[in-house]
C-alpha cells in the first residue's frame, strides 16, 4: 500500500518555485453600486514545481513576434485552481518570475495536482 504522505514529502522536496495564484472576481463598488471585475490574489507564495511541456511556438504579430509556450505546474492538492486563473511562478534561486494562464485542472492526486499552463510573451 502506498503511503501518500511519504510520497507527497518526496515530491515536495523537488519544489524549487513559488506560485501566486490570482483570479478575476466581481466586486460591487460601494459608491456607484456597479459591479466590476478585479484581479484578486487567492493564494500567495505557494511551493511548487514547474516543468516545460513543449518548445515555444512563434507567431508574427503586427509589431512583434508572439511567443507562446506550455508548462505544467505541480502544486499541493488542496489548493483550488480554476481554468483561467493567472499564476505567477517565481524560481526561488534566481527570483525570475513568469505569468501563466491556467488550463482546466486535472483532478488532483492525493499527493499533488498537475495544472497545464500557457504563457505568452513578446520577442
Amino acid at each position: 500500500m502506498i503511503d501518500h504522505n511519504e510520497y507527497r514529502q518526496a515530491i515536495e522536496q523537488m519544489y524549487e518555485y513559488r506560485a501566486t495564484i490570482s483570479r478575476h472576481v466581481y466586486v460591487k463598488d460601494p459608491k456607484t453600486k456597479e459591479e466590476k471585475q478585479v484581479l484578486e490574489e487567492v493564494y500567495l507564495n505557494q511551493p511548487c514545481k514547474l516543468s516545460q511541456t513543449g518548445l515555444a511556438k512563434n507567431g508574427q504579430g503586427e509589431d512583434a513576434n508572439i511567443l507562446q509556450y506550455d508548462a505544467k505546474l505541480f502544486i499541493a492538492p488542496e489548493l483550488e485552481i480554476k481554468q483561467g486563473d493567472l499564476i505567477s511562478v517565481t524560481r526561488v534561486a534566481t527570483g525570475r518570475a513568469t505569468v501563466y494562464s491556467a488550463g482546466e485542472p486535472f483532478p488532483p492526486y492525493q499527493s499533488h495536482q498537475e495544472i497545464n499552463l500557457t504563457a505568452k510573451d513578446w520577442a
